[in-house]
């Protein structure tokens, strides 16, 4: 919160605008948020279709900037750690088979040192987390437990199984994080939430803009209905192809998703070592990123 002196010093600034108040107004935002290009020089002092211009540039140049810093990012992870990100329902309670399976299935990746990624909230993101903390005790593993949790919704506070926690104001930026975080991906039952994520990962796979992994579906009863309808209706009328789904594997246990995760990850901790690098880290150096 601001100080007094701050305010005054605002309103006082202000004031000396008074005649021209919309448009220094929006200047002076302009200038709040210019980090780098030098004072107020560059700001355009007549009409707001020019300083939205203006500001529109400066957006693209943060996007592009934010695009660098990710590949960066990647770059220093690249095979020092393998994690899959596991989505799924925050209202599914922890008397229900779904969330057992969802507990057993990261709890069997933990043992292998695969790191849990989730939304951090309460139902199968609960789960998955709480089984990482379980499989890494129970192995002593590198493994961690991740959340990224929003605002809003059935997510409201963080679940407390989390080793390193984010967090996002907006849906969007998650979704970014969650596939920059992650290496493969498995989608448990879930509605509108789960659905965005699941279409989400797979058209970044169509389109290529992430690197071919797993994307598995757990629980074909659940999921077999829309995989039908996309295959009868989207595919056949040439707005799919086949393709599309050859990232997709459904299956019904936790073993099995589970199998698809390891072999895949043992296939990237063999990149890593054939390239020099370590692909496993002490716990408490990785705890730091």
């Amino acid at each position: 919160m601001a100080s007094k002196k701050q305010t005054l010093k605002f309103k006082a600034k202000t004031a000396q605008n008074k005649k021209v108040s919309q448009k220094i107004g929006d200047a002076f935002l302009y200038q709040l948020i210019d980090d780098d290009d030098g004072p107020s020089a560059s700001i355009p002092k007549k009409g707001r279709g020019a300083i939205r211009d203006h500001l529109s540039h400066r957006l693209s140049a943060l996007h592009q900037r934010a695009i660098l810093i990710e590949q960066e990012l990647q770059q220093l992870d690249d095979g020092r750690f393998y994690r899959t990100c596991i989505f799924g329902s925050a209202r599914i309670q922890h008397d229900t088979p779904e969330y057992a399976n969802v507990f057993q299935l990261a709890r069997m990746l933990a043992w292998r040192g695969i790191d849990i990624l989730t939304g951090g909230g309460p139902g199968l993101m609960e789960a998955a987390n709480k089984g990482a903390l379980q499989g890494q005790r129970e192995k002593a593993s590198s493994a961690l437990s991740f959340g990224i949790s929003i605002e809003g919704g059935f997510e409201r506070e963080p679940n407390l199984h989390l080793d390193i926690k984010r967090h996002h104001y907006k849906f969007s930026s998650r979704l970014d994080d969650f596939m920059r975080l992650s290496h493969s991906i498995i989608v448990t039952p879930g509605g509108i939430g789960t659905l965005l994520e699941l279409f989400f990962s797979w058209q970044l796979l169509q389109v290529k803009h992430l690197s071919q992994r797993p994307l598995v579906l757990l629980d074909s009863k659940f999921w077999g209905g829309l995989l039908d309808w996309l295959k009868h209706y989207p595919l056949k009328r040439g707005l799919i192809s086949q393709g599309d789904f050859a990232p997709i594997h459904i299956v019904n246990t936790p073993e099995e998703a589970a199998n698809i995760i390891i072999a895949h990850a043992e296939k990237s901790w063999k990149w890593a070592k054939k390239n020099g690098i370590k692909s496993k880290e002490k716990k408490r150096d990785r705890r730091k990123r």
